[in-house]
């Protein structure tokens, strides 16, 4: 068999993803790719791929992979159980797969989504210069299914090792970094607002968007009967629907969007929002 994976078992919701299809706005389509950029670059890096290269972003695990021929294998993100077989192997750490050898991931401890990289990256077709998948526009392969079987690409590279690498630890509580604007004049002292609410993560939150639940943001006198047209959005944007509880757009986020936003996060917090579990306390600390 040529160089390949089967899916034995899969999670809630387990995922072909790479760095995304940015730059597509003008098309409507959402730039998509892993929530955790970090957790994924690290696993291709580990495994000898370019950073870039396709890999599978599980949320909450409890996934199984089954090996058709020798391969390197790299999983991180949240420390989770990883085994091979019978026997315990290190996340975080390149590990050999033998042809008929099943990789298992149990749940993630303190975070919501792992990631697994294999030696040549996951080899599906190309839409729009990327391998993710996209939920909201359907674009990219489909969510994996058992019996999907993953096609590898040439090994290029020689996995990397490191003497000790740490799995990503999701804070307790989440202080998120906004930068204000564009449309921090719709609403009544922004800064103060965002810097006294106290938010918890919805459930009803996937790679769209983070959904707070919490403090409602109030709109200025002037604009509490004003309707915004569409305007372009990107990820990160904050944006304020009519019931005041922000939503912290992900990957998978529309480009237009017809509801105020507030202000943006900023890049380096984008990695905790994909790790955040619902029920997670929130604090959006605005910065002048």
């Amino acid at each position: 068999m040529s160089r390949s994976l089967t899916v034995v078992r899969v999670g809630p919701q387990t995922l072909i993803q790479d760095l995304g299809r940015p730059g597509n706005a003008h098309l409507g389509v959402p730039p998509s790719g892993a929530l955790d950029v970090p957790a994924l670059t690290l696993a291709n890096r580990l495994v000898g791929n370019p950073e870039s290269a396709a890999g599978i972003e599980a949320l909450l695990g409890r996934i199984q992979l089954r090996a058709n021929c020798s391969c390197t294998v790299a999983v991180t993100g949240p420390g989770v159980l990883v085994s091979v077989g019978d026997h315990l192997v290190d996340s975080h750490a390149p590990v050999h797969l033998r042809a008929g050898d099943v990789l298992c991931l149990g749940a993630p401890v303190g975070g919501l989504r792992c990631y697994v990289a294999v030696s040549g990256g996951i080899d599906v077709p190309l839409q729009l210069s990327s391998r993710a998948t996209d939920i909201l526009s359907g674009i990219g392969p489909d969510p994996l299914r058992p019996n999907d079987v993953l096609p590898l690409g040439s090994v290029d590279g020689l996995p990397e090792g490191a003497d000790v690498l740490s799995p990503s630890v999701a804070p307790a509580e989440l202080v998120v970094p906004v930068l204000l604007g564009p449309r921090e004049d719709w609403f009544d002292d922004p800064h103060g607002q965002l810097a006294a609410g106290r938010w918890t993560v919805s459930q009803q939150s996937n790679r769209v968007g983070l959904r707070l639940d919490g403090t409602a943001l109030r709109r200025a006198a002037a604009f509490e009967t004003r309707e915004l047209p569409s305007e372009g959005v990107v990820t990160g944007s904050v944006q304020v629907p009519a019931n005041g509880r922000p939503v912290l757009f992900l990957a998978d986020h529309p480009v237009t969007g017809g509801y105020p936003v507030i202000g943006v996060v900023t890049a380096e917090a984008l990695p905790l929002l994909a790790q955040a579990r619902p029920g997670t306390p929130v604090r959006l600390h605005p910065l002048r």
